[in-house]
Order: structure tokens, then sequence, then C-alpha cells
């Protein structure tokens, strides 16, 4: 048994390694487990501990499946066109947040059909555990010593294997960013407990908020791949892909707002 055998490395156990990524992730689904029981009353709902661990264990499927496919289609069609059987080498890495997230989102549309739960409503109490996770899968960036910044004179700027001077520590910006987002929606969940016509609007905060966090922070993010460019705007890899998730928030906020007018006209 070794501890700490490398960076990237938390545990050599007979020889297997144990990352220090993966017992982040299963930290975070831990934390889901103990959250999503309590956090539901703020949306009225009596769901059994078992029920969201089941919930929990079909968004682990949803994750890593979605996560690889993700990377896959958007970040690497063309070498895994080549190389089929590298879609399934998971432990060699590459993950995308936006193909995890349509995994999860998969997973919740057919969980809340099932337990006859609006999907919205589910989205409101799941997006605090899903910002928390991602707060930890960014610091495991950080520990990996991965997708850090670009070059930067800042005295917080710090030196990563393999670039070349001090580099904007982005990992541990998206870490702050995420905490942030998690917060901000808990308080709008307690906020907005009374108010029905308002739920719903939680999920869609989160993904207004991380939306722009993320659009924000790719302009400082060491670039890999090429750039897009439409109608003369320049978009990374990374914007282009939450794009949507910005308008989807926008969008849910919209029908929020014209279905509670719509009632109150009626009465």
């Amino acid at each position: 048994m070794t501890f700490f055998p490398s960076r990237a490395v938390a545990l050599n156990l007979f020889g297997f390694e144990v990352h220090w990524y993966g017992l982040l992730y299963l930290l975070g689904f831990l934390i889901a487990a103990v959250l999503l029981p309590r956090l539901q009353t703020y949306r009225k709902l009596t769901v059994h501990r078992d029920v969201w661990f089941s919930l929990l264990s079909w968004s682990v499927v949803g994750v890593i499946a979605g996560g690889r496919l993700g990377y896959v289609l958007f970040y690497e069609p063309q070498f895994f066109a080549a190389n089929p059987s590298q879609i399934f080498a998971v432990w060699q890495g590459g993950m995308a947040f936006h193909g995890g997230l349509i995994g999860v989102i998969i997973v919740l549309w057919f969980w809340s059909r099932s337990n006859k739960i609006p999907l919205l409503v589910l989205g409101d109490i799941v997006v605090i555990p899903v910002a928390i996770g991602l707060a930890l899968g960014r610091f495991g960036n950080f520990l990996n010593q991965e997708l850090y910044g670009t070059v930067t004179s800042l005295p917080w700027g710090m030196s990563f294997p393999g670039a070349e001077g001090f580099r904007h520590p982005i990992q541990l910006y998206a870490v702050g960013k995420d905490l942030l987002i998690a917060a901000v929606c808990f308080w709008y969940l307690r906020l907005t407990r009374e108010q029905k016509h308002r739920w719903g609007c939680t999920a869609a905060a989160f993904l207004i908020l991380y939306g722009v966090g993320r659009f924000l922070l790719e302009y400082l993010r060491e670039q890999q791949y090429p750039l897009t460019d439409i109608a003369g705007i320049v978009l990374t890899r990374g914007q282009l892909l939450t794009l949507p998730l910005l308008f989807a928030g926008l969008g849910i906020c919209l029908w929020n707002r014209l279905k509670t007018f719509t009632g109150r006209a009626k009465n």
C-alpha cells in the first residue's frame, strides 16, 4: 500500500491506483446523498432516502456515459472515429462537463416521470449538490495540474508542469464560482419555498449563473482546441457549448414569467 504515489494518484493498493479525481467524484455523490433528502423539504417533497439513492446511482451512469460521449463528440470526434475502441478507455481520461450534464438531465427526466415529480421542481433541488460536485471536480483538475489558465503577472500566478511562465489558477477560480453558485441557489431555494409560481427558477438560476461564469472564465483558460468564428464573434469551444445552457436558463425564466402572468390574467 502506497499513499500519494503521484500527484494524480491518492493511493496505490496492491497495484490498483485510486485517483484523487475518482475520490472527489465519490465525495460529491456522498454529499448529494446527504443533501437531497434535506433540500426536498423546500419543495414540499417527501421522497424516501432509498429512492433518492436510486436517482444518484443512475446519475453516476449518466455522468460517466454522457461525459465520455460528450468528450468524444464535442472535442475529439476525428480521433475516436479512427480509433473507436478508445471510446471505452475512460481510465485514460477525457470527460466533458456538457456531455455529463446532458446525461444527468436525461436521467432526471426519466426519474421525474416515474416518480411523478415535475422536472423543474426536481431541478431546483438537484442543482445545489451538482454545483458542489462541479467544484470538487475542478479541484481535482487543480490536483492533477491540468486545465490551467493563460500567462499572468498577478501575484497569485502559479507554475504548472509543461507550461511556460506563471499561469492563472483557473481551476481554483472555477471552484470559487461553483461554490458561489451553490450558495446563491440554496438561498433562492429557501426564499421561494412558499412561492410556487417561482418553482423551477432555482434550476434556471443555476443554468444562467454557470453559463455566464463559464463563458467569462474561458477568456483566461489556455485553449487546446481551435476557436470558432460566428459572424465575426470568436468563441472558444467551451463558450460555444455553454451558450445553450445560458439560453435554456433564460427561456425557463421567461416561460415561468409568462405562465404567472397568464394565470393572474385569468383570475
